[in-house]
């Protein structure tokens, strides 16, 4: 009973960080604006678009780039850009930029007619025989991912960006997925396969 009591104690004292704050997020979210835009809707293919992004999700993600740079890459996640912008934020920086990106709508994107039919399939159904998952089952079959869990919205995204990611995880270039669940779907995947779940998603909402 007395090591309960004392447990409780420490917790009770812990230093704990606020939620996040939108409107300071805004007024500290002013350096992103040049990748991502302003409200997150980023108007270049090759940075992903973060409006309406799970803040549990940004807030993984800019933790892990902050704990790359500090490890030089050797642990969480590397990006020579983002873990330089990421290194000098607290955490609770961290909480207020996801709380205001977060908050924001994401604009609609489109998924080319000659990749529905296929993507469809893939992206709901995988490929049991090959061992390729069904997107959906963390993403959701609109793509909006699942907050709680981290998994991350990625309807109506730049399949520029999409398709980097999926190659990256498949060559093992990122690292930071849970118990390696994205790397080992990846590397099942065909050129022509992450191509076309790289236009797919784009229309998803």
């Amino acid at each position: 009973m007395k090591k309960i009591f004392l447990m409780l104690c420490l917790t009770m004292t812990l230093p704990a960080v606020a939620a996040g704050d939108a409107e300071a997020g805004k007024a500290k979210s002013t350096s992103c604006a040049a990748c991502h835009g302003a409200d997150g809707n980023s108007l270049v293919d090759m940075y992903p678009s973060i409006a309406g992004q799970h803040s549990s999700y940004i807030v993984k993600q800019l933790q892990e780039f902050r704990l790359g740079a500090q490890t030089n890459g050797e642990q969480g996640r590397y990006d020579p850009v983002m873990s330089g912008m990421a290194a000098p934020l607290s955490d609770q920086d961290i909480e207020d930029m996801a709380a205001y990106f977060s908050s924001q709508k994401a604009n609609a994107g489109s998924t080319p007619e000659d990749v529905i039919q296929a993507g469809s399939k893939l992206f709901l159904g995988g490929d049991m025989e090959r061992g390729i998952a069904a997107c959906a089952a963390c993403h959701g079959p609109r793509g909006d991912g699942m907050g709680l869990a981290k998994f991350p919205d990625i309807s109506g995204q730049h399949a520029t960006y999409v398709k980097k990611q999926l190659e990256d995880f498949r060559a093992g270039k990122r690292v930071n997925d849970p118990n390696g669940m994205m790397r080992d779907i990846a590397m099942r995947l065909t050129d022509a396969e992450i191509e076309l779940l790289s236009k797919y998603v784009g229309g998803l909402y």
